[in-house]
């Protein structure tokens, strides 16, 4: 057994104090050798959008070189598939059905009210609530195992292949994702500039990919715990930690993740007020989505890499409009205020075949 500070000072020998003070010396040395521990500047699911974006490049190149007649592979934008991330981040909440009621709350500061006894009244956790309510009126849809979630969408991303953020130009895109549970190797179809590609498993699912965080089906979600606490308990067990992210910057986009497109009623109000319980979650009266439609805001930002995601409501119906993300500080990829992302949902419906176009198109 090692003894104690008192005891060794009384045994501890000058040749000894000589010799400890050299180790110590030792030891900062080769801390001061070996290189800076790599943090990415960016949250991790960020950080796998860029890596999902550089392997569909190289399966791009790989099928022009072995079999050029055939569309080009690819592993579907991180928006559905892998979300959250930059493209969306983080979180695409468009909501399944139109709401029955009209919901009148205030907005441009963050002074609410609710007429509803015993919750939360912090603003953020009182719009969430509105929020809530109004995605928990939804139609409750049936949705078959043979069917696809249709969304359309706008949206662009930061070029961090330079060491800067470079923003992409605005792309509409159409999908269509399997709601089978698949595990499946082919998920479905993305439609952009002209360009009909499949949407292929995740990258390691050799036996194909599974409903579930990486592929979230209207049933897999209605299956999710209803009770928020239940919930967010759930959610914080099943997000992986790192060292890229703010624990519960990482929770919170994985929320956005989750609500996009076709949503069940129920699991959108859930998840809602699961967003509400975590710290940090703030009003944003000033947001607007990737085509300039200004409504409220959910926001939460993520105080290790400087980063602030917001996601748009309508402030009428609060239905989702889009999100977007960008700098609240000076870092290496830009100034604050850079944006890194930015997304608007422009329509969501069920079809029964892949590049089939709904009937019902919302206004863009």
């Amino acid at each position: 057994m090692t003894p104690n500070k008192d005891v060794r000072a009384d045994r501890r020998t000058a040749g000894d104090t000589r010799a400890d003070a050299r180790a110590d010396a030792d030891v900062a040395e080769i801390a001061r050798l070996l290189p800076a521990p790599d943090r990415h500047p960016l949250p991790h699911a960020q950080h796998l959008h860029h890596k999902e974006q550089l392997m569909q490049h190289i399966d791009r190149e790989l099928d022009r070189t072995d079999t050029p007649a055939q569309p080009a592979r690819t592993a579907f934008s991180a928006r559905r598939l892998l979300r959250p991330a930059i493209l969306l981040p983080v979180t695409a909440l468009a909501l399944a059905g139109i709401l029955t009621t009209s919901i009148v709350l205030t907005t441009g500061d963050d002074t609410t009210t609710t007429t509803t006894a015993n919750r939360d009244v912090r603003p953020a956790a009182a719009l969430l609530d509105q929020i809530s309510d109004a995605a928990g009126k939804n139609e409750e849809l049936t949705v078959r195992d043979d069917q696809f979630a249709y969304t359309r969408q706008k949206d662009q991303g930061a070029d961090l292949t330079s060491g800067k953020a470079v923003m992409e130009p605005l792309k509409e895109s159409e999908s269509w994702v399997a709601q089978d549970p698949g595990p499946l190797r082919k998920l479905g179809i993305v439609k952009e500039d002209g360009e009909t590609l499949p949407i292929n498993a995740q990258l390691g699912d050799t036996e194909g990919t599974p409903e579930g965080f990486g592929r979230p089906t209207y049933h897999w979600l209605a299956s999710l715990p209803t009770d928020p606490d239940k919930l967010l308990h759930f959610l914080y067990a099943k997000t992986p930690e790192s060292d890229d992210q703010e624990r519960d910057q990482a929770v919170f986009e994985r929320i956005g993740g989750l609500l996009g497109g076709v949503t069940p009623p129920k699991a959108a109000a859930a998840l809602y007020r699961a967003a509400a319980k975590i710290p940090g979650v703030t009003k944003a009266p000033a947001a607007h989505d990737a085509i300039g439609r200004h409504g409220v805001g959910i926001a939460r930002e993520d105080t290790t890499f400087h980063t602030r995601t917001e996601w748009v409501f309508d402030r009428q119906d609060l239905t989702f409009l889009g999100s977007r993300s960008y700098l609240v500080k000076d870092t290496q990829y830009g100034k604050k205020g850079t944006l890194m992302s930015s997304e608007a949902i422009l329509d969501f419906a069920v079809v029964d075949k892949a590049g089939q176009e709904p009937s019902r198109a919302r206004e863009s």
